[in-house]
């Protein structure tokens, strides 16, 4: 079988299926396991490099607005791979390629690889998606035992902070500028870590906020996890939120690995959550990596 994968996260779960030498097309944004680096990319963004998040913000905005694509196909390694099978997404349109772009290039290009669209919007669903994968590839037994062993690590988090009290109000940033607070899937995150989530969506799409709503809201802890940013990025720009006044007083402050373990909808949100929880409970948990969250006040 070959596969092209347009999603970071549908990578990793194929490589952690074991189908690592059947993967033969991945996105520019693919980077685990770092085998991935070796693959044909087929999908790169139509973004400028170097941009601020309000930079960012605006262009997006303009391109959708013009009905410009955020990301580019390329058609001709599609037709010379010749895929059997492609993930790919419906999910946002910011975020990897739409779906209705793949089907197009597609159809033009007279392919009739099988299409499997993932759209995870909870934690379960992201947990589902896994099994959904294994049936599209053959390997429902090995993904049945991945599920298995994530679902066991969650059921420890649960069993860890099961007698908290109080649990943290959690507000969790994903996007600096303009303000975007948690949706989808984040706010389960803080939940199975043991925290109150707060000027969040759960199982829906993240919406813009303004910035004295977020400073008036009763929070406890907030954790920066802006979409697309490693730690170094998420940290500096929580620098850039408190020399800006721009969280409640008196709140904890943190940066986290986002792309790693907040924003990509795959195994590593497990991680993800027994990071927050170590931030929220490290007394039960144990203290938070420093490689993978990190506390600026």
């Amino acid at each position: 079988m070959k596969i092209v994968s347009l999603l970071p996260s549908a990578t990793e779960i194929l490589f952690a299926l074991g189908l690592g030498d059947c993967v033969v097309g991945v996105t520019f944004e693919c980077n685990h396991p770092p085998e991935a680096r070796s693959k044909r990319i087929v999908s790169t963004s139509a973004l400028p490099e170097l941009l601020s998040p309000a930079e960012i913000d605006a262009v997006v905005k303009e391109r959708m607005a013009a009905g410009e694509d955020l990301y580019h196909l390329d058609s001709d390694a599609f037709a010379r791979i010749e895929p059997d099978l492609v993930i790919t997404q419906d999910l946002c349109a910011v975020c990897a390629v739409d779906v209705d772009n793949v089907d197009e290039a597609l159809q033009y290009l007279g392919c009739h690889a099988r299409v499997l669209t993932l759209d995870p919007m909870t934690l379960v669903d992201v947990i589902d998606s896994v099994l959904d994968v294994g049936r599209a590839t053959g390997t429902e037994q090995r993904a049945a035992e991945l599920v298995a062993g994530l679902r066991h690590r969650l059921d420890a988090v649960r069993d860890a902070v099961a007698e908290a009290s109080p649990r943290p109000r959690t507000m969790v940033i994903e996007w600096t500028d303009p303000a975007f607070t948690a949706g989808h899937w984040v706010p389960d995150l803080v939940t199975a870590a043991g925290g109150a989530p707060v000027l969040s969506h759960p199982g829906a799409k993240s919406t813009g906020v303004a910035w004295d709503t977020v400073t008036g809201t009763d929070t406890d802890v907030v954790v920066v996890a802006p979409c697309g940013f490693g730690l170094d990025g998420a940290a500096e720009q929580a620098v850039g939120l408190l020399g800006a006044a721009r969280v409640p007083a008196g709140a904890e402050v943190w940066a986290v690995d986002a792309d790693a373990f907040v924003v990509r909808p795959g195994p590593r949100l497990v991680d993800g959550v027994e990071i927050f929880a170590s931030i929220l409970h490290p007394e039960l948990t144990g203290q938070p990596d420093p490689t993978r969250a990190r506390r600026l006040a």
